[in-house]
């Protein structure tokens, strides 16, 4: 494997001590982007503690094999719930966060999933196993989103027509404003779900 440095830098958000969410961002999709930005919100309503990583992305990242892409991402994504001390209760995660869906699936850690790449067996093999609540969010303009492999698993599932990878509408920014309240409403209620 490459090496993996450079690490996630992480932002801390203090809510509840005993209930951390882990914001995992995308490739160029950080956690200032409206989606992650706003998820921050909805866990901070909720009363989470919001820990979110920020990708310092190796150099010859686009060259990295789909395994060596999914040891980097994991190798952060477990030194950040295991810095937690078990009170890692979720994860949220966008597109490339999803190559943690394998820990979130061993660990029986709650997950709410932003344009999984479910095109990877890897993340569709560890969805199939996750038993923890989960939530998967995509568009059905996304080439990386599989509509029939989200169909296939027991869990909840909101497929945004038209929608591309950022859940965005291309050439409507209006109709993009939208579909964000849609997904955060969604996320609001999933979030919501796992108080009780």
């Amino acid at each position: 494997m490459p090496d993996p440095s450079p690490f996630a830098v992480p932002t801390r958000f203090d809510g509840a001590s005993g209930r951390v969410a882990l914001v995992v961002p995308g490739v160029g999709y950080s956690p200032a982007r409206p989606l992650l930005h706003f998820a921050r919100g909805v866990l901070l309503q909720h009363g989470w503690t919001v820990q979110e990583l920020w990708w310092q992305i190796p150099d010859g990242f686009s060259r990295f094999t789909v395994d060596d892409r999914v040891a980097w991402v994991e190798q952060q994504v477990s030194q950040a719930v295991d810095a937690e001390a078990g009170a890692c209760r979720l994860i949220v995660g966008k597109s490339l966060g999803s190559l943690a869906s394998g820990i979130a699936a061993d660990r029986n850690i709650a997950a709410a999933w932003l344009t999984p790449v479910l095109t990877t067996d890897h993340v569709a093999r560890a969805l199939r196993r996750a038993e923890a609540p989960t939530l998967l969010v995509g568009g059905s303009a996304d080439k990386l989103w599989d509509s029939r492999t989200a169909e296939s698993l027991r869990h909840d599932v909101l497929e945004v027509p038209s929608a591309d990878h950022s859940l965005e509408l291309a050439d409507d920014a209006v109709g993009s404003v939208d579909i964000l309240r849609q997904v955060i409403s969604r996320l609001d209620d999933f979030i919501g779900s796992l108080d009780h």
